[in-house]
């Protein structure tokens, strides 16, 4: 517990309305979207409201060296925000000013509260747009987003939040407010610092302020899905289509257990008999989506697929809604769903799907993939119920075979969920010791006390207190 004169300096600074100390309150903030990982309470819960604010919590948790854990709505995958050693939870919700939308610069200036979603809305009347999207896009923060370095459905075509974010006001482990980057298209002043906070995950400093690039919104699209018969013939239409040079703005998977999982939960009639969907988007200038949409269309029938265009808005929304509504649908089915991110080249995304199927067989489980499969960006969820430690070890067992199998692919732990605390331990997979080495030099460089969300990304800090 905290001692009461911790309390009431909080309180002093942030007034009473934004210190939540109740057991009730503290349990929503005690886990996140990730299953399968401690929900330990917080101590407390602050939610300030400017960055003068979030300064002095920063000096005061150091001072009396009480873990801090920067929040948004909660909605990562990593156990990111789970505050493992107890302390403060610092949530960002209540800065959420959409501070500029610079039209002219093709830029926006956000507080890391607000919602993905939202910043989207405000920009469309300007005709522009803010690219990085989520599943979670309306209820997920700019903050959180940038701290995990989110990616989302558009990410083949267009990227992930590292390739918007210009500019960061950060809060420093000792209280110090810094400013790197701005709103110019060129800027190598010294190390590009935007880029090491962008993916910390709150473990080196307090994102406050963000200055995201802008684009402008494509003139048309074009929305179809395919189905087939045959999981590699899915895999092969994939890259075959990126091979054809077209990139879509979204490219994306179901497998026949998703397929079967999201029309029972949203009854638009999503052929279930099907190995696999790709739903697919072509935008941009109206003759080079005709000319894109024909060569995927082209594509799909060279690789068994049958393909329709969505008739109008509305049955293109379907279809997306469809899209996001995997993981819930999924999380229907079993208590317990343990969603994965593994990437792979785009080229090896046939042998990653059929790997997956082996996987699910080997381990006897559940297994329903979907993703982002045009930049190799596979979801595996893996059906099951905590409460069953056997199968839990299987689940555990398989986990590290999927990471496995991508990295013998050339792939990556990680392509937008993060690390967090789910996969710290198998960093040095990917990074090998000296690579760890390097990042854990980094964190103790800028938080030496190791106050900043301790317990994630393999950074244990030594901030456990009575």
């Amino acid at each position: 517990m905290l001692q009461k004169e911790i309390i009431n300096e909080l309180v002093k600074i942030m007034g009473k309305e934004n210190v939540i100390t109740g057991r009730e309150d503290l349990l929503c903030y005690s886990y996140d979207a990730t299953p399968d990982v401690p929900d330990p309470l917080p101590d407390v819960v602050v939610t300030p409201v400017n960055t003068g604010q979030v300064s002095q919590l920063v000096q005061i948790a150091r001072q009396y060296k009480v873990p801090l854990y920067p929040r948004g709505s909660g909605t990562n995958l990593s156990g990111g925000t789970v505050p493992l050693k107890g302390g403060i939870v610092l949530s960002l919700l209540k800065m959420a000013e959409i501070m500029e939308v610079d039209a002219e610069n093709l830029t926006a200036t956000v507080q890391p509260g607000v919602i993905i979603q939202d910043l989207n809305n405000a920009v469309a009347p300007h005709g522009l747009l803010y690219p990085p999207d989520p599943g979670t896009v309306a209820t997920a923060t700019m903050g959180g987003s940038v701290a995990e370095c989110s990616g989302g459905l558009r990410g083949l075509k267009y990227g992930v939040t590292k390739h918007y974010v210009m500019g960061l006001e950060v809060v420093l482990a000792d209280g110090q407010v810094a400013r790197f980057g701005g709103k110019t298209v060129k800027n190598v002043t010294a190390l590009d610092m935007v880029k090491l906070f962008t993916g910390s995950e709150g473990t080196l400093g307090i994102i406050t302020e963000i200055i995201v690039r802008l684009i402008p919104a494509p003139e048309a699209r074009k929305t179809m899905f395919a189905t087939f018969t045959n999981l590699s013939d899915a895999g092969n239409a994939v890259i075959s289509i990126v091979k054809n040079k077209v990139i879509p703005a979204t490219l994306e998977i179901m497998d026949q257990v998703t397929i079967k999982t999201v029309e029972n939960f949203s009854q638009i009639g999503l052929p279930t008999e099907a190995r696999a969907i790709l739903l697919i988007e072509v935008d941009g200038i109206p003759e080079v989506v005709e000319q894109e949409a024909d060569t995927v269309l082209q594509v799909i029938q060279n690789n068994n697929g049958r393909v329709q265009m969505a008739r109008d808005e509305q049955e293109r929304d379907n279809l997306w809604a469809a899209r996001r509504a995997a993981l819930p649908a999924l999380a229907q089915v079993k208590p317990t769903t343990v969603l994965e991110d593994a990437t792979v080249p785009r080229s090896k995304i046939t042998e990653m799907l059929l790997a997956l199927e082996e996987i699910a067989e080997k381990y006897n489980l559940q297994i329903g993939t979907f993703g982002h499969a045009g930049d190799g960006n596979l979801h595996p969820t893996i059906l099951t119920d905590e409460r069953d430690k056997e199968e839990m070890e299987r689940v555990h067992a398989a986990v590290k075979e999927i990471f496995e199998k991508a990295l013998a692919l050339g792939g990556t732990l990680s392509g937008e969920h993060g690390i967090g605390m789910a996969k710290s331990s198998f960093l040095e997979w990917e990074l090998g010791a000296g690579g760890v080495g390097v990042l854990h030099k980094i964190k103790n460089a800028l938080d030496p006390e190791g106050i900043l969300n301790p317990g994630k990304m393999g950074f244990n800090g030594g901030t456990g207190h009575e």
